[in-house]
């Protein structure tokens, strides 16, 4: 069952997975859009305009080290969609070890990613290959803005804040109440992970461009502070992020309270049956595809440093179409030359930021950045 396709694109049939495909497409790239349910892979591998200009392949495949193993064969990428990654993600970076095969995927557990680093990170790199969880927009554009701060030099704090307007996907709702019922949110401080209170509620943020005051969430502490703890120049990483939606965000703290609640107390397996059923409860089926004059994100980065500051806003549309062309990109970059770092190392880190925000903005999906600097 190896493959000839350069490119594997696991969960294809998911919102997100599909995006990649898509994007995989304006890259002339073939692939092979993997999962577990063949019928629904092909319906969602259809609906993509023009998908019969590119070679692609529809595998179906069981959630398996050695039959992944055995897929992956021959591939130089996998682009893996299938969350929540601390429930489903060890078998498919173990098959890319076994494989031979650089890893990306989209999330921003917190857990999964230091799971990563200390479980994967030496043996990919030996192998010289590269393991890159969290290349989306949540995580990665907000990362482009804040090493656009860092080019500053005297800045060691980064005050992080994400927005967006839209709905999340069944697989994004599903991760935040499995990562709200089963781990814990870090920020950096002086280099060290500090918890979040887990009662804090709702925090009130400043967001830049309106005079109304928004609501955030740690949203389970996000990718950036595991990334910079190891940057040189970066001692403290705070990271917030929210909706535009004011009374949806208003909602979403007694959501997931609830939810804890209700599964506090039973064994890890059925935590995750009821977290999956739950989640269906608030989300189960696809949003509509998105609207550049209604999906709008906005990343927002403070640096701070003794004696410098600088802040830097990217103003975006379409926040998982970002996610899928920034895969597109980090999987055509892959394959036409090594990364930037090997083993365990965000996008940013191993493409380069300026690279990265080239792509977006030559997508039409990102303003050029708005940046202020005061030293």
């Amino acid at each position: 069952m190896s493959t000839d396709k350069p490119v594997v694109v696991y969960g294809a049939s998911g919102y997100t997975g599909r995006l990649v495909c898509e994007y995989l497409r304006e890259f002339n790239i073939p692939f092979v859009a993997a999962g577990r349910d063949k019928t629904r892979l092909q319906e969602a591998i259809d609906k993509i305009p023009g998908i019969d200009t590119v070679e692609h392949e529809v595998v179906e495949v069981a959630h398996e080290v050695a039959t992944l193993t055995e897929l992956f064969r021959g591939a130089g990428v996998v682009c893996n969609t299938v969350g929540p990654f601390a429930q489903y993600g060890h078998e498919v970076v173990q098959a890319c070890v076994a494989a031979g095969t650089h890893y990306l995927d989209t999330t921003g557990e917190q857990d999964w990613l230091i799971d990563c680093d200390e479980q994967y990170g030496a043996e990919m790199a030996a192998r010289g290959l590269l393991l890159a969880p969290g290349v989306a927009q949540m995580y990665t554009t907000g990362e482009i803005a804040a090493n656009i701060c860092l080019e500053t030099p005297g800045l060691d704090t980064l005050d992080i804040q994400v927005f967006w307007k839209g709905f999340p996907t069944v697989a994004s709702t599903k991760t935040i109440l499995v990562n709200a019922a089963l781990s814990k949110a870090y920020y950096l401080e002086q280099n060290q992970y500090a918890e979040w209170p887990a009662d804090a509620g709702l925090y009130d943020v400043v967001v830049p461009g309106q005079h109304e005051i928004g609501l955030a969430l740690p949203w389970g502490g996000t990718s950036h502070p595991v990334w910079f703890k190891r940057d040189p120049r970066v001692a403290n990483v705070k990271v917030l992020g929210g909706v535009f939606n004011r009374p949806l965000m208003q909602g979403v703290p007694q959501i997931v309270q609830a939810v804890v609640e209700q599964v506090k107390d039973l064994p890890v397996q059925e935590k995750y049956r009821v977290l999956a059923e739950q989640a269906a409860l608030v989300r189960d089926e696809m949003p509509p595809r998105e609207n550049p004059r209604i999906n709008t994100s906005l990343d927002s980065v403070h640096a701070s440093g003794p004696l410098a500051r600088a802040h830097c806003v990217i103003y975006g549309n379409c926040n998982y179409k970002q996610t899928g062309l920034m895969q597109a990109f980090a999987a055509n970059a892959l394959l036409q030359a090594p990364p930037k770092r090997t083993g365990f190392a965000s996008a940013c880190q191993a493409f380069g930021h300026r690279e990265l925000l080239g792509v977006l903005r030559g997508f039409g999906l990102v303003s050029e950045p708005v940046l202020n600097v005061h030293r």
